[in-house]
């Protein structure tokens, strides 16, 4: 099982300013290359405070620029913002820059907030999705493409310059439904995905589809993988433990605030709204414990059969407590798993 941190940018006061969040999210990927993690993450968000990263392909390039050996995943860049033209370019020009070390994460918009301010509601973004999906596939794959659909209409172009290679950087898309998980497996991509707030249940569903999809396709489907999110961090003590779970608390409820409520944002901030969810439930659903607690809990995920699990750190803590939480987890968990 491989390890990911993701640089989810978390901005809880405007005071803190992008600039040293941004910093210390540089140094975090730094961190994880020395500390042999497989791989970086960077979500796609506008408007916002959390998981505010609106140009991930121009920071994957300033990472690769200073690491050696990282993977930086995209997860998610969300298609239907982008014109496929323009960004398959984009796209290429990064694989090139990173030296093909892009993981290119996909998917169709998760807060409704910012997807209505950007002209692309969520009630329409997945058709969208899936025609910009095939879109940009024949613009990495194929030369002198011609397209005739709803979203996309253009006669024979083609994208330069052409990937690295054949098919351009892999491709992994972003699902939660474990059906979903299935047909985007036949299909061929590699799969992200989370349980969220879920329970065991629906993370044993979400593999099995994928490890269904991935049966049945037998020796083309060898090579894809599935990785799983979630939020997790090595507590000092039960005191310490307490504190990282209240900033989770205060985390998702701004999260839930654009992904399920009502969308209150002022001035760029997501507004702190009640959950139904206490705070003894939300320590059921997250990795926030010790380093013998996270060896312990880490250990059905391998066994299910999870190939990469990207860890979500930055949900408020000071940015020294993370960085010490990702050197432990490199040097006293992950070997475990190596």
């Amino acid at each position: 099982m491989k390890f990911c941190q993701q640089l989810s940018s978390y901005l809880r006061t405007k005071e803190y300013t992008g600039n040293r969040l941004f910093n210390d999210m540089f140094e975090q990927a730094v961190l994880c290359d020395q500390g042999g993690y497989d791989s970086v993450a960077l979500t796609e968000h506008h408007l916002i405070n959390i998981l505010m990263m609106p140009a991930p392909l121009h920071f994957a390039i300033k990472i690769a620029q200073a690491t050696k050996k990282i993977n930086i995943i995209t997860a998610v860049v969300v298609l239907p913002l982008h014109d496929m033209r323009v960004y398959a370019g984009e796209v290429i020009a990064s694989q090139i820059f990173t030296n093909n070390r892009l993981i290119l994460g996909v998917g169709r918009g998760a807060f409704a907030y910012e997807m209505a301010l950007l002209d692309s509601p969520l009630e329409k973004s997945r058709e969208k999705f899936n025609e910009s999906l095939d879109v940009l596939n024949a613009l990495l794959t194929k030369e002198e493409v011609t397209w005739k659909g709803k979203y996309y209409n253009f006669d024979k172009l083609t994208v330069m310059p052409r990937p690295m290679t054949e098919n351009g950087p892999p491709i992994m898309m972003a699902v939660l439904n474990p059906e979903g998980i299935y047909q985007c497996t036949k299909k061929g991509f590699h799969i992200l995905t989370t349980p969220l707030s879920g329970d065991h249940q629906l993370m044993l569903d979400q593999v099995d589809g994928f490890n269904r999809a991935k049966k049945e396709l037998g020796q083309k489907g060898e090579d894809l993988s599935l990785s799983l999110s979630r939020v997790a961090f090595i507590s000092k003590n039960e005191k310490d433990k307490r504190e990282k779970l209240e900033m989770a608390y205060e985390y998702y409820s701004r999260f839930d605030n654009v992904f399920t409520g009502p969308g209150k944002v002022s001035h760029g901030m997501i507004d702190i709204l009640p959950r139904k969810q206490s705070m003894e439930e939300l320590n059921e659903s997250l990795l926030i414990c010790s380093v013998e607690e996270m060896i312990d809990k880490l250990s059905p995920y391998e066994e299910i059969g999870i190939d990469r699990l990207i860890l979500n750190m930055n949900f408020g803590a000071s940015h020294k407590d993370t960085m010490t939480s990702i050197q432990q987890f490199a040097e006293k968990v992950s070997p475990h798993f190596s």
